[in-house]
């Protein structure tokens, strides 16, 4: 993993900070102080990008809807064939708590 290059007390801080928002709102206000709109924006445009992948919209149809670069669609491809399985292990989890709703 590259993230184990960076892993250290202030990540590990970072990580704990994040499981610890017990909801909805308590992560908007965490990541409206901590990160940029920009920022925010550019993670949710990933995890979109992963969506529309797994789903098996081209890179044309996932540009024009997500406004993702065909650079930023190619390294979350990259990550859903070649890493660590965690956009699919979230997608899935998401998935499964909208269908118990």
């Amino acid at each position: 993993m590259q993230i184990d290059k960076l892993r250290g007390k202030a990540l590990d801080q970072l990580f704990e900070s994040v499981l610890s928002l017990k909801d909805m709102e308590e992560c908007y206000r965490f990541f409206d102080d901590l990160c940029t709109m920009n920022e925010i924006q550019s993670l949710a445009q990933r995890l979109e990008v992963a969506r529309m992948l797994r789903e098996g919209k081209t890179y044309h149809k996932i540009e024009n809807e997500t406004g993702a670069s065909t650079a930023t669609i190619s390294r979350v491809k990259r990550c859903l064939n070649f890493g660590n399985d965690a956009y699919a292990m979230v997608l899935d989890r998401v998935h499964e708590e909208e269908e118990a709703k």
